[in-house]
């Protein structure tokens, strides 16, 4: 790998970083700058305000993605922990990831808590990588409803 590409490694890891800090912190405003404007997710097992709520999530465009997350995480704490990297530079301005994670998430009317991988494919734009596709995979969640 040469420096360049270490770069790159870093900054993605910098960009996941921020992802979740974001999210927690609620500065919804920052974390578009996180997606491409094309952006697809889907959250296998999300938390839901409501058990009546599907436990999966599909969302295409940034603001669609960024309005969903605002609107689930309306008074709620969390803390979402990504780790165990594993990142593979596809091309000088493309890349793939797949990073272990754990959220605990405190809605008004859940406690939930999820393990899983988040898989994911990345796009340099502008000389920034931004998050294309996000695909949350869920070995456990549990939920406590209030």
């Amino acid at each position: 790998m040469n420096i360049d590409q270490h770069n790159d490694v870093e900054a993605i890891r910098q960009l996941k970083a921020r992802y979740f800090r974001l999210m927690d912190t609620r500065q919804w405003e920052l974390l578009r700058d996180c997606f491409t404007s094309d952006v697809s997710a889907v959250y296998e097992g999300a938390p839901r305000a409501s058990e009546d709520l599907p436990r999966d999530i599909k969302i295409k465009g940034r603001d669609a993605l960024v309005d969903g997350i605002r609107t689930l995480m309306t008074g709620a704490t969390s803390i979402h922990q990504g780790y165990m990297p594993e990142i593979e530079l596809t091309s000088a301005t493309t890349a793939s990831a797949v990073w272990s994670m754990f959220d605990d998430v405190h809605l008004p009317t859940c406690h939930f808590k999820g393990w899983g991988h988040y898989h994911e494919d990345y796009v340099k734009e502008d000389g920034q990588w931004k998050l294309k596709k996000i695909h949350l995979t869920r070995l456990h969640t549990q939920e406590e409803w209030l």
